[in-house]
């Protein structure tokens, strides 16, 4: 038993994450689809259309839970920043679930509203392993990164420097500090 509580203590942060973020693609799933079969069974509209509009509406909605609930611990870099960075990615995600759409469609001529809710749901999964990674990598960036500039989304130059370079094999050491042997030819040469 205490293997197993042990290992929860060590991953409780990312069960508790998972989960919110889990919650949160749920609902915004429920939108997509909603929107999406409304447009498309509906109406009549295309069925990328229908599954384009639904995701901009669930990405509206998917941003500003993420960022006020399941990422909330993570370091703030800027809204507009990570806004843009956020339906960038998203666009990856629906260019995925539009590749699987169009696999079905095209390359299996299977159509219907079976077929289309299909391969919503299978995009729809495939697109949400790529966003967790990406969002966690580059959206709601860890407590410990460097800090970035807002209007640019690249770590501020300033903050870089003023923290220094520790670490850095390519920046000399500090003249006050002696190089060891060979780490002087070594920075050069690397």
């Amino acid at each position: 038993m205490s293997f197993v509580a042990s290992l929860y203590r060590r991953f409780a942060h990312i069960v508790h994450e998972l989960a919110k973020f889990g919650s949160i693609g749920a609902l915004a799933f429920v939108i997509t689809t909603g929107v999406g079969n409304l447009l498309h069974v509906g109406f009549g509209v295309g069925e990328l259309t229908s599954t384009g509009v639904g995701t901009v509406i669930a990405a509206t909605f998917s941003y500003l839970a993420n960022r006020y609930w399941t990422f909330r611990h993570r370091e703030q870099s800027g809204m507009g920043r990570e806004y843009v960075t956020f339906f960038v990615l998203n666009g990856v995600g629906l260019l995925i679930t539009w590749l699987i759409q169009g696999f079905t469609k095209f390359v299996l001529d299977q159509r219907g509203w079976i077929a289309y809710n299909a391969s919503l749901i299978i995009g729809t999964a495939v697109a949400t392993l790529f966003r967790y990674w990406a969002y966690k990598k580059w959206v709601f960036l860890p407590e410990d990164a460097p800090p970035v500039t807002a209007a640019t989304g690249l770590p501020d130059a300033s903050a870089a420097h003023a923290e220094g370079t520790a670490g850095d094999l390519t920046t000399p050491l500090e003249p006050s500090r002696p190089q060891p042997e060979g780490l002087a030819e070594f920075t050069r040469t690397h």
